[in-house]
């Protein structure tokens, strides 16, 4: 793939420089963009629950599909910020929320988790529905993109033109395992609190067949262990990570892709998706800085959202050029 422009690299300031700072600033500092507020959309899945969607259109011929990572939702601010840029791009945009989040709450008795493949693929099938004659491309943040990457490699599934992924967990074990070590715990323990709010609403609607015992102090890979799992078809956590980790299956991936991360994000690893076996369709950037999802920069300030339109337009132009 043939860079569009020459790309700035995201330099921190002073005050957010290492990976723990720019994640949690990332967060904490986030100012508001407006949602994508367009043409809402239900999507029916085999097995009878529902995703929602927000379509907004735009003039450029480009639609981009934006699909949030884990406890996030379409509304969620890095999902505001990236649609905000390209908004003012001009592409046209599909934001989903994955089962239960968002608009979607109550529609879904399944749950969402890092291998559902199937239901990021009928966001794209949605999306070359709304516009057949635009370069699909599909942004599929953390959890996301990880899903996103698994699609590809399914030859059942429907494909976008071209796929961006940031910040995605490729190796779920690893993951885990980093999640669970040192500061990361702040991390882990914030993530397990909004997801135990999740499951009690969902016992709440009457969405779950028992009640989920879940003990107390548990970790990420412990919540994966008592309810993942059960609840969606895997024997353990462990099996779930080995069944739903992309990373071993990107040399099957015959999509023009991007992969972006950061060297210094505090849970993933990024010597995982360094050492994964890519194929030529795919491409791994790397910057210094970022942490998980931060790119706080002297300038631009908000790296990400400058970024992500110059990767789009790389993607599109490469697949414009491949159907040709």
């Amino acid at each position: 793939m043939a860079r569009v422009h020459a790309l700035e690299p995201c330099s921190p300031p002073w005050w957010a420089r290492g990976g723990h700072r720019q994640t949690l600033l990332g967060h904490v500092l986030a100012w508001p963009a407006p949602p994508v507020a367009g043409e809402r959309h239900r999507i029916r899945l085999s097995d009878g629950d529902q995703l929602t969607a927000r379509h907004e259109r735009g003039t450029t011929g480009v639609l981009v599909s934006i699909m949030h990572g884990m406890t996030g939702d379409a509304d969620a601010d890095y999902v505001s910020g990236i649609a905000a840029a390209l908004r003012r791009a001009g592409h046209s945009l599909l934001a989903m929320n994955h089962r239960g989040c968002g608009e979607g709450d109550g529609l879904a008795r399944g749950i969402y988790h890092s291998g559902r493949k199937e239901d990021v693929a009928a966001v794209v099938a949605l999306g070359r529905e709304l516009e057949p004659d635009a370069v699909h491309v599909a942004l599929g943040v953390s959890l996301s993109g990880n899903a996103l990457l698994l699609s590809l490699a399914d030859p059942g599934l429907t494909k976008p033109n071209a796929v961006l992924a940031v910040n995605p967990p490729l190796d779920l074990n690893a993951c885990s395992d980093a999640i669970a070590s040192g500061w990361n715990r702040i991390y882990e323990r914030r993530f397990v609190r909004r997801l135990r709010r999740v499951i009690r609403r969902r016992w709440e609607q009457g969405l779950l067949e028992r009640e989920p015992d879940l003990p107390r102090g548990i970790g990420l890979r412990g919540f994966d262990d008592h309810f993942t799992a059960a609840q969606g078809g895997f024997a353990d956590a462990d099996d779930y990570y080995r069944r739903c980790s992309a990373g071993p299956h990107l040399g099957k991936v015959e999509v023009p892709t991007i992969i972006v991360t950061a060297a210094d994000d505090p849970f993933v690893p990024v010597q995982g998706l360094i050492d994964a076996a890519r194929g030529t369709a795919v491409k791994l950037h790397v910057e210094a800085h970022g942490g998980h999802l931060g790119y706080l920069s002297s300038r631009p300030r908000r790296w990400l959202d400058y970024a992500v339109p110059l990767f789009v337009e790389e993607l599109a132009s490469t697949s414009v050029v491949s159907r040709s």
